[in-house]
């Protein structure tokens, strides 16, 4: 019987500046040994592992780069030979100038080179169909100047213990073990998106859910009441608008941790603040179980552009 094979992987692209002093923009193309085609970093999911990171960890193991994920790309399927089926899912990930410089690539007995070429030149190289429809939709998003993302992830508190006799007050509901394996889990899949910075409501059991990930990159978390569900219960959403437009306003990538209650209002702020087009998908994104989260897309340069995608990911333990 034919089985799934689930995998990930990335088109790494940075811009260059030309001689005649305009950018042009480059991707990276990986020429493997044993298969002897020319295709993009990507990799077979480990052991429980997600897919966003197993996108990383193979770009990292495949060129040396490391990098954060952008804008997903979609998923692509195919059969491989006895018949099995491959699913790969693919983001589009900038290689900055310090990352470039800090590749630890070498020539390997799975990746032979690796290979900067013009956007404009890359699709003909490519020895897979399946690889030139993906590489059709990274210039979807290249060509009007919609690849310089950043994004910001709403995300539930992971299981918390019921309020009782022991907890009395809401906001201080502690996670079970159980939340608290999700939380540990959670750290390293949001990882993968480069946040740069954690907004908490003030309740306990979402700050416990994003402590590991702060511990894991290094930063402070910031503690909102106009995130928690008792400021929400009082009605008054201005000061969630104000954080909500400050985070769009300053386009660095980040993860706003908040209740079931709290995150449709959460959902249609981004939506607001971005001037995007509504739609049922705000209402799926934020209908989430305990520690599940979605992550929205946003242009840096054109941000009249709106959500340019959703990802959501209800954590599998």
């Amino acid at each position: 019987m034919a089985k799934q094979v689930y995998a990930a992987g990335t088109i790494p692209w940075r811009r260059v500046r030309t001689a005649s002093g305009r950018d042009e923009l480059m991707v990276l193309l990986i020429h493997r040994r044993k298969q002897r085609d020319v295709s993009f970093p990507k990799g077979k999911l480990d052991p429980g592992e997600s897919m966003p990171q197993a996108a990383v960890r193979e770009t990292r193991e495949e060129t040396g780069l490391r990098i954060a994920l952008g804008a997903s790309l979609g998923t692509i399927h195919y059969e491989m030979p006895g018949g099995n089926a491959k699913i790969v899912q693919y983001w589009a990930a900038e290689v900055t100038a310090k990352a470039a410089l800090a590749s630890t690539f070498k020539p390997n007995s799975e990746v032979q080179a690796l290979e900067w070429v013009a956007a404009a030149a890359a699709r003909d190289l490519l020895s897979y169909e399946a690889d030139r429809e993906l590489f059709d939709v990274f210039m979807r998003l290249a060509e009007p100047g919609l690849l310089d993302t950043f994004s910001i992830t709403l995300l539930r508190h992971a299981k918390a213990a019921p309020r009782g006799e022991a907890v009395p007050e809401d906001h201080l509901r502690p996670l079970t073990e159980s939340g608290e394996r999700q939380a540990h889990t959670l750290a390293p899949i949001l990882r993968s998106f480069g946040p740069r910075r954690i907004f908490s409501s003030t309740a306990v059991r979402c700050r416990s859910t994003v402590a590991p990930l702060a511990e894991l990159i290094g930063k402070d978390v910031r503690e909102h009441e106009c995130l928690s569900q008792d400021f929400w219960d009082e009605g008054d959403l201005t000061a969630t608008r104000r954080l909500i437009g400050k985070v769009i306003k300053r386009g660095r990538s980040a993860v706003i941790c908040s209740h079931l209650p709290v995150l449709p209002d959460l959902a249609r702020e981004l939506m607001l603040a971005s001037g995007s087009l509504p739609g049922e998908y705000i209402e799926d994104a934020a209908r989430l179980p305990p520690a599940g989260f979605s992550v929205f897309h946003f242009s840096r340069s054109r941000p009249g552009a709106g959500i340019l995608g959703v990802e959501t990911y209800p954590l599998k333990h």
